[in-house]
């Protein structure tokens, strides 16, 4: 029905799942520090990603991407990291089968810290502590359409991450590919 709704208005509405890597600053092999901060760079990353055109070429949109398997801190500590944000996106079209995808937003970067131990409350258990930080994403991408509606994006998202102590550097790259759909034209 909402789909329905959608192609009714002349809206579009996109939804992909993609494969990426990070690329941070490297760590200092020559630090002092008795743990010193890890790097941020690989790894296999999914992501889900949707957005929403509000009007034209202007929408809303959100993504969200973990480590696919975990990594190792200081080569003793488990870890995995999840970005997610909420985006203003603009998308103009390049033609009949591409289209430019910029966005920019707010999130957090949360990272899971997994121990042996189990800890509970009165709802749920866990086996891990979560360290989070607000960040600010900026993202591009193109997207070519295959056929009707599906696409491929290749893109790029720079995360600056608020008080990001836990690693070497607030700057987070991420890049790689997408597959998706647009509903209501494209």
């Amino acid at each position: 029905m909402f789909l329905l709704a959608t192609t009714a208005f002349g809206q579009q509405m996109d939804f992909a799942f993609g494969l990426s890597t990070t690329h941070a600053k490297a760590a200092d092999v020559n630090s002092t520090l008795p743990f010193p901060p890890v790097s941020l760079t690989g790894g296999i990353y999914p992501s889900i990603s949707g957005d929403f055109l509000l009007k034209k070429n202007l929408g809303i949109g959100g993504e969200i991407s973990w480590r696919g398997g975990q990594a190792n801190y200081d080569l003793s500590q488990p870890y995995r990291p999840i970005f997610w944000d909420f985006d203003a996106m603009y998308l103009p079209k390049l033609g009949p089968h591409a289209a430019a995808e910029l966005s920019a937003g707010i999130g957090a970067e949360s990272t899971r810290f997994y121990s042996n131990f189990v800890n509970c409350s009165a709802f749920s258990c866990t086996n891990y502590a979560t360290s989070t930080h607000f960040l600010g994403q900026f993202g591009a991408g193109l997207k070519f359409y295959a056929r009707g509606g599906l696409f491929v994006r290749p893109e790029v998202h720079l995360y600056v991450v608020n008080n990001n102590v836990e690693f070497t550097s607030p700057y987070v790259v991420r890049y790689g590919a997408s597959i998706g759909y647009t509903f209501g034209g494209h």
